[in-house]
């Protein structure tokens, strides 16, 4: 079991101080004994999303990478100590409760149903439910605009359906990714996309897409973007992770990690609700 180990990780390191405190030579630096003794810590993210959590050759980039990094060096593990495990939406519950990954950084809200099944620390982010138009579009500046327009989002997303709920006579195209929404706008096939505005952001930022998009920036809902747990016996701490969180935003890197992922994007965040507060640890 992965906890057994990091225990005889702690009895490990604490024989190795009485063994210093005697005059013995440990031959290790600080550095070396942080980090659980050694251990990996393992960090659930998203693969396929540019600009928050995105593998490019085995290279993680993005908003989500940039604060579980800095989060996880607070707690002691430098980065060679991350391991990165692809954590699809649909299996993040499980993959927590099956003890595969430690926290997960993936653009995770925090809902009172998953709070039935896994822990959260943060949030970290608050996003909000967007649209993603061309760079020329002055025409659509929210929802309200939508009436016969074509509207994309992802097949089996409540995105779409939210916008259809409230604006008669727009027209819903899915399909697999949002990527494959760009896509279709570049080729005029539709007039916007929508879900979370960070990810709307993120897509518009890739280097095949800058400067061709733009966020319209009138959000219309909360995702509070959580830090997920195991519910019992983890190893990192809400209260550790929180402290972490609020480090990141004091010192600057919380501005410069949302500034570097959205570059390009003509991207905004609601300074109405980021950065936010931390909710309390249950």
């Amino acid at each position: 079991m992965r906890k057994t180990r990091y225990a005889a990780a702690a009895m490990a390191a604490a024989a190795a101080l009485t063994l210093s405190a005697c005059g013995g030579d440990s031959g290790s630096s600080a550095e070396g004994s942080e980090g659980a003794g050694g251990e990996n810590i393992r960090i659930g993210i998203k693969f396929d999303q540019p600009g928050l959590g995105f593998d490019e050759g085995g290279s993680k980039s993005g908003f989500d990478v940039d604060v579980a990094t800095y989060v996880a060096n607070e707690l002691g593990y430098g980065e060679d100590q991350i391991e990165w495990i692809e954590t699809p939406s649909a299996q993040r519950e499980n993959m927590l409760e099956n003890d595969q990954v430690d926290m997960i950084f993936a653009t995770y809200s925090i809902t009172d149903s998953r709070k039935e099944k896994v822990a959260f620390a943060g949030p970290y982010f608050v996003a909000g439910q967007d649209l993603l138009v061309r760079a020329d579009n002055d025409d659509i500046k929210g929802p309200e605009d939508l009436g016969g327009k074509n509207l994309c989002s992802v097949t089996g997303s409540t995105s779409a359906q939210k916008i259809a709920d409230v604006v008669p006579g727009v027209n819903l195209m899915e399909q697999p990714s949002y990527a494959e929404c760009v896509t279709a706008m570049q080729g005029g096939q539709i007039d916007a996309v929508t879900t979370d505005d960070i990810i709307l952001a993120g897509l518009a930022s890739t280097a095949a897409n800058k400067g061709q998009f733009k966020v319209v920036g009138n959000t219309f809902s909360e995702e509070k973007y959580g830090v997920g747990l195991q519910k019992e016996g983890s190893i990192v701490t809400c209260e550790d992770i929180n402290a972490a969180i609020q480090k990141m935003v004091d010192d600057g890197a919380w501005e410069e990690a949302i500034k570097k992922n959205t570059e390009g994007a003509d991207y905004t965040y609601n300074a109405e609700m980021n950065p936010p507060a931390a909710d309390a640890c249950a």
